[in-house]
Order: C-alpha cells, then structure tokens, then sequence
C-alpha cells in the first residue's frame, strides 16, 4: 500500500454501498446537488423513495464515507463527499496503463491501455 492510499477495506466498503441500485441513485442525485445538497424529503421524493428505505440506504451510504449530513434548522441536508469518492477513484486507478498516460481509448478499437 502507498503512503497516501486509503485502505482496502475501506475502499470495498466503499464500493459495496455503491453496489445498489438506490443507493447508486440516491449517491448520483447528491452528486448532481453538489454543495448545496439535498434534504431527505427532497431526495425521497426525486427518487420515488419511502422515507424509512432512504435512510436505510443513506445511512449505508454515510457509514461508508460517501455522504455527509449536516442539520441546517429543522432540516437535514445530506452532500456527496467529492473527496472519498476521489481516493476510491485513486485507489482503483492509480497504476492503471502501467505508469503511462491513460488516454481514452475510441470504442471503435479494441486495443486496451
């Protein structure tokens, strides 16, 4: 592991409350939001989900690092975190195309980096 890697069990737990299709959606929706998040009743309602599933799947989201909640009056308001999901996407990219630029390669081709 390097020095600034986030550990591997980190990073499944990561992927795995990823690995839901609501949970998927709801991560998507916040990150759509961006810093201006989104509250639970606006986030249920964008995604056509009971208020008990959504926080059964944000709570999931939340304990592996993905979203934050902060309160704002009587409000929750829930955000992406930009930050864990970069060092997921740096952990599972970080020697990809042996140490070379990784350009996109056209569809068209089936030649691999």
């Amino acid at each position: 592991m390097k020095n600034n890697q986030m550990p591997e069990a980190q990073v499944v737990q990561a992927l795995a409350a990823l690995a839901q299709g609501q949970r998927l959606r709801a991560f998507r929706a916040l990150v759509v939001a961006g810093a201006e998040g989104l509250t639970p009743s606006a986030l249920g309602a964008l995604l056509q989900l009971a208020p008990s599933a959504l926080s059964f799947h944000l709570k999931a989201l939340s304990h592996a690092g993905l979203v934050s909640a902060e309160a704002s009056g009587r409000n929750l308001i829930y955000r992406a975190e930009f930050a864990r999901m970069n060092e997921v996407l740096t952990y599972l990219s970080e020697d990809c195309c042996q140490g070379q630029s990784c350009a996109v390669v056209p569809e068209a081709s089936k030649v691999c980096c």
